[in-house]
């Protein structure tokens, strides 16, 4: 096959870390005769991203301000859409994901059984010995109701930043992806519009280094402005 597959990584201060990540990718095309493309999305990083992708030749936009999460990933889908690509993947920089998992979470887009597939840590108790924390379990799973509830279908791991989209959502992330809470958001868009969004059982990593864009899972604020944003996405109708 002819398949066009682009890992995008958003990455902000992941000097420790991106290397190791992208040359992970690199060897694991060479043992299993894949052929995923990559590219770095340095998100207005401080440290020596920037540098580190620059001198090890490592395919990268330099975003010249962060833009946070949000605009960081959709930097990387308008440059899928750009490219033609068959199907993008998100990838964290910090070395959570698992790109031997890459192939579960295409398998549904590639069998035209989902449009987005979302590796999930939740589904069964055996793939990911990795859960997050407690805080973080209970938040995911309050959102997890909320948009069960606004939609009527249900993403357990709603935080997951490894997803697979096709040709069709490439499109329409390119030009519609939101700069705050994308993930647990645009899950609840999509299901809202009747797109299917399939959830795979996938391993994941505890972080090695850096932060998590979402850190405020004890905080009322964060917790109200999540459940705002996903309200707005799904009352709007099919816009």
């Amino acid at each position: 096959m002819n398949e066009k597959i682009l890992i995008i990584i958003p990455a902000y201060n992941e000097e420790k870390s991106i290397l190791r990540v992208y040359n992970g990718i690199i060897n694991y095309n060479k043992e299993n005769n894949t052929s995923y493309d990559v590219i770095i999305i340095n998100d207005g990083s401080t440290d020596s991203t920037k540098q580190i992708c620059q001198q090890n030749n490592i395919p990268v936009i330099n975003l010249v301000q962060n833009l946070g999460i949000g605009g960081a990933v959709q930097t990387g889908y308008k440059y899928a859409y750009e490219n033609n690509y068959d199907y993008a993947i998100q990838y964290d920089g910090d070395g959570q994901h698992e790109v031997s998992c890459v192939k579960d979470i295409l398998e549904p887009l590639r069998n035209k059984e989902a449009d987005m597939c979302v590796g999930s840590r939740f589904i069964d108790k055996e793939s990911s010995e990795f859960k997050s924390s407690t805080a973080r379990r209970i938040g995911i799973k309050i959102i997890s109701n909320l948009i069960r509830i606004t939609t009527g279908k249900r993403i357990f791991d709603v935080t997951s930043g490894f997803r697979a989209v096709n040709k069709r959502i490439i499109k329409h992330f390119a030009y519609t992806y939101p700069l705050e809470y994308p993930e647990p958001v645009t899950n609840a868009d999509l299901l809202k519009k009747n797109i299917k969004v399939i959830e795979v059982p996938v391993q994941m990593h505890e972080r090695e280094t850096g932060q998590s864009s979402i850190h405020t899972w004890k905080n009322v604020y964060f917790m109200i402005n999540i459940f705002l944003s996903i309200l707005v996405v799904v009352f709007r109708g099919n816009k």
